[in-house]
């Protein structure tokens, strides 16, 4: 019996564990000592390779990057919203970018539920806030960048012009054209064969030309040469091209575009936006400095499970035993139920209690509260307040938890069954990641105004979906209750973490409310077992569906984990036995993107995860 255990533990180890099998990965590690450029489309690496071999540094390529994978529509566009961090080697501080766009004028819970929505809608002009990565790009370029505008537009710009379309953006143009038709400013980009073939969308491999969007991106570049000519210092120049966009006659177009679309953004709701650069939130784990952005984010989920990994016996855990899968799971109930109740907008009232849920106290606490032996299907947020020294003022709206919310009907199935991947809970986004001999970091989690958009009348901008991610009722959360000029709560999440005072690993992924539970398994891939950057990033993972969705109907989905394809039976019966309803995917780890700092040798390992068409080039 024992011989039988030890050869099952150790196809375990093979199986799932890359780092400690030998087993090779399917992309190779990146290796670099000058720089080094990942995002999520080949096409758009490139284009930040370019700008590094034309004497740009790590801000430069990741403003050339963010804007290719704009114009190439990535699962994003230019009418979306850009979150960053951004390590400065001058300062040796870690900064935050918060380009975030705001819900417009007349966006109250009071207009959505007049229209009988339980949540503002998920598509469709009135899901737009005011775009922001062109102001989350201007401004990280304009501060820490050393380029023109017009040389890092210039990649971008090309591609407006026209290039080769990809397979996985093309299909998704057909997949979405009868929606698409509703709104003629994106039928006319998005299917170029309208009505003269059965298929209207580009073909993989034809040239998308979008000369509205080359118009707008042309008119920010003649902005920044005009004030140049004027005398002005290459900071004002670009944001000569911001107040063009955001003030100017491409504001115009895009208000007048939206509204006659039924959209509410006005001239003021764009005049008013800025972008704030603001201090991250960070914990120490085991050493180690991990820096997240604020509440506006999902991403001191990260953080709170860290505190809370760090109170658990990892040593007496088999990587990705049912054991070890069950902690993170609970783990990731926990924390994420904190972020459904407490996360918002920390610019409104109320102000979030985020001093206490980052507490090690409040984690220790937490864990104390965890089921070790089986699923707890009715996890609820926790009491932060007397962490912080105060009472919490929302006592009975916790109380009532776990009433009234949506459930999605494939809970509905036998014991043993298992599923595909539930494909909906995976929106849109893409990543960004820079670094280069300087010391200059950039990770970017940019999103929104996904395939199928409604394009701002004849800018060939795309807006942002992201009013879906607010909630309308104090109950839910008091924190993102929609409110004109305020930012959803959403789950966009860029890392970075230092050791020693320098960097240690800047990582991001795509995937909505997957992405703190796979960039925390990718950094305990690491930190606790050992794995290289590559091997990490393909690493198989688990997600827990077992939260409040920020997307569509808000659905969650108790007990629902998905689990890699080659997962053991008899981990998948432990699993079973635990409560756990199981979905299959043969690729579970993101995709994720990442660089870490090898300082012992002097160079950056890259990874790119296997998942997705994400790329990599390194010098």
């Amino acid at each position: 019996m024992r011989i039988i255990k030890y050869f099952s533990a150790l196809l375990f180890l093979f199986v799932l564990l890359p780092g400690l099998s030998g087993q090779r990965t399917q992309k190779p590690v990146l290796h670099a000592k000058q720089w080094m450029a990942i995002t999520g489309k080949p096409l758009a690496a490139t284009a930040g390779a370019t700008i590094f071999n034309q004497g740009g540094n790590a801000v430069d390529a990741a403003c050339a990057m963010l804007a290719a994978t704009c114009t190439m529509w990535d699962v994003l566009s230019w009418g979306g919203e850009t979150q960053a961090l951004i390590y400065n080697p001058k300062t040796g501080k870690v900064i935050g970018i918060n380009a975030l766009g705001v819900a417009p004028t007349g966006a109250t819970a009071d207009f959505f539920l007049g229209k009988d929505m339980k949540y503002p809608p998920q598509y469709g002009p009135l899901a737009a806030v005011t775009p922001g990565t062109p102001g989350g790009l201007l401004t990280m370029l304009a501060e820490y960048g050393t380029m023109s505008l017009q040389q890092v537009l210039k990649p971008a710009m090309e591609m407006a012009a026209g290039y080769p379309i990809e397979a996985q953006t093309a299909n998704s143009m057909e997949q979405h054209k009868k929606r698409i038709k509703d709104w003629p400013y994106s039928a006319k980009v998005y299917l170029p064969h309208l009505g003269s073939e059965e298929r209207e969308a580009p073909y993989a491999g034809e040239i998308f030309r979008q000369t509205d969007l080359l118009n707008t991106l042309q008119k920010m570049v003649d902005a920044e040469a005009a004030a140049l000519r004027k005398g002005q210092s290459r900071k004002a120049a670009i944001y000569a091209a911001y107040d063009r966009f955001y003030k100017g006659d491409i504001a115009d177009e895009l208000v007048r575009g939206t509204q006659e679309q039924g959209g509410l953004i006005t001239k003021a709701d764009l005049a008013n936006w800025k972008v704030f650069i603001e201090e991250p939130v960070s914990v120490n784990y085991k050493g180690i400095e991990v820096y997240k952005l604020t509440s506006w984010t999902q991403g001191p989920v990260l953080l709170q499970a860290l505190n809370m990994m760090e109170q658990l016996d990892l040593n007496c855990m088999e990587y990705n035993s049912a054991k070890y899968l069950h902690a993170l799971y609970q783990v990731m109930n926990m924390t994420f139920a904190d972020r459904d109740f407490y996360y918002g907008d920390p610019r409104f009232a109320p102000e979030e209690p985020m001093q206490g849920l980052l507490s090690k106290e409040y984690a220790k606490q937490r864990v104390q509260q965890m089921q070790l032996e089986k699923n707890d299907p009715n996890v609820a947020p926790g009491d932060p307040y007397p962490f912080e020294g105060k009472t919490n003022p929302y006592l009975d709206y916790l109380k009532a938890w776990n009433k009234d919310v949506s459930y999605a009907p494939s809970l509905r199935f036998h014991e043993d069954e298992e599923f595909p991947r539930d494909a909906s809970f995976y929106m849109g986004t893409t990543t960004v990641q820079a670094a280069d001999a300087e010391g200059w970091v950039v990770s970017i989690t940019p999103s929104g105004g996904w395939i199928p958009a409604v394009i701002a009348g004849n800018t060939g901008v795309g807006l942002s979906q992201r009013m879906q991610s607010f909630v309308l009722q104090e109950a839910e959360s008091p924190f993102n209750v929609v409110e004109p000029g305020k930012r959803p709560r959403v789950t966009l999440t860029p890392t970075m973490a230092l050791k020693d005072g320098k960097p240690y690993l800047s990582f991001a992924v795509q995937g909505g409310d997957s992405q703190d539970q796979n960039l925390l398994q990718f950094f305990l891939n690491m930190v606790e077992f050992g794995m290289n950057v590559q091997e990490a990033a393909e690493a198989a993972n688990i997600n827990s569906f077992q939260m409040r969705a920020s997307f569509g109907e808000h659905e969650i989905r108790r007990g629902v984990m998905l689990i890699q394809e080659q997962t053991p039976p008899w981990v998948r019966k432990q699993l079973r036995n635990m409560g756990y309803k199981l979905e299959v995917d043969a690729r579970t780890s993101g995709p994720i993107n990442a660089i870490f700092f090898d300082w012992k040798n002097g160079s950056m390992w890259g990874g790119s995860s296997n998942h997705g068409e994400d790329y990599g080039i390194g010098w």
